[in-house]
């Protein structure tokens, strides 16, 4: 568990936070803060004793901390007691290789579950986005935590597209993956979007997207839904314009009640994990359409 925290300023420009409510932020912060938040960015815990910590009634903590998942900025396993918060390690990234070293001892105080295995993946991909140093210090136990994640991948039933047949030695083996084209996926939601924000340029996005963003494109992958560069574009291709089709993740949806504005989907929360599933399981579809075969 670290001591320090950062908390961006920024924060309070964010879209997604300043939309909670003063509740929701409470928890937010709480979880952000919480003495038990490992380095790892999830922790041990149930609602309810948060919500004694906060002196809060259980009912009233488990709304509020709703409202923070249904934004992406928190995930829960409620059997396993984990909380977990996606987006920890963008802004607070380790400051050197032992801080990464130091991050087995974080991953004992984890529950095993579905939720710890993304959590275990989000910073194997995050530390390897970093420099040579940062992911030779990742410890072994994360190598041997892969296993139980792909097991759990290939569990996964979508609807989005067919599948491609890949070899199963292909499967297992991340030096077979194609590299993420990010100039390419950037062109291809450019070419697909016409009302979601176009992100900043491939140029200028920073270690925490680039990791994000090649751990769905690697997950994909070895799910077998492409089997090189060209068919993994033409599979992001159709996701990134089917969300352009949802009149909710587009913003022409009415705004919920209290805001100003209709949400509108961006590239950090499509590639959200959380996110992207719901988006595949058609949790988004705008009425009678069905989510594309």
């Amino acid at each position: 568990m670290s001591k320090y925290r950062k908390v961006d300023p920024r924060i309070w420009n964010d879209a997604k936070f300043t939309s909670l409510d003063d509740g929701a932020k409470l928890v937010f912060f709480m979880l952000l803060t919480h003495p038990s938040m490992t380095a790892l960015g999830a922790m041990r815990a149930t609602l309810s004793g948060l919500a004694e910590e906060l002196g809060w009634e259980a009912e009233a903590f488990r709304e509020a901390f709703a409202k923070v998942c249904a934004k992406g900025m928190a995930e829960h396993d409620k059997k396993a007691c984990l909380v977990a918060l996606p987006n920890f390690l963008r802004y607070n990234p380790p400051e050197s290789p032992n801080v990464i070293k130091a991050w087995v001892a974080a991953l004992d105080l984890l529950p095993e579950c579905e939720l710890k295995t993304r959590v275990v993946a989000r910073s194997k991909d995050f530390a390897e986005g970093l420099s040579k140093g940062f992911a030779e210090a990742l410890p072994d136990a994360f190598a041997k935590s892969m296993p139980y994640q792909e097991q759990e991948q290939e569990q996964e039933q979508e609807v989005l597209a067919p599948t491609v047949l890949v070899a199963a030695s292909a499967s297992t083996d991340d030096d077979l993956c194609p590299k993420c084209p990010y100039q390419k996926l950037f062109d291809a939601w450019r070419e697909n979007t016409q009302s979601l924000p176009l992100p900043k340029p491939v140029a200028e996005w920073n270690d925490s997207r680039r990791a994000t963003i090649r751990a769905r494109w690697k997950e994909k992958w070895k799910l077998g839904k492409y089997a090189d560069e060209a068919s993994g574009l033409v599979y992001w291709g159709k996701l990134f314009a089917f969300v352009e089709a949802s009149d909710f993740l587009a913003g022409r949806a009415k705004p919920s009640p209290g805001r100003e504005r209709a949400f509108v989907a961006d590239i950090d929360w499509i590639f959200n994990s959380t996110n992207l599933q719901k988006i595949i399981e058609g949790k988004y579809t705008n009425e009678r359409e069905a989510v594309p075969a």
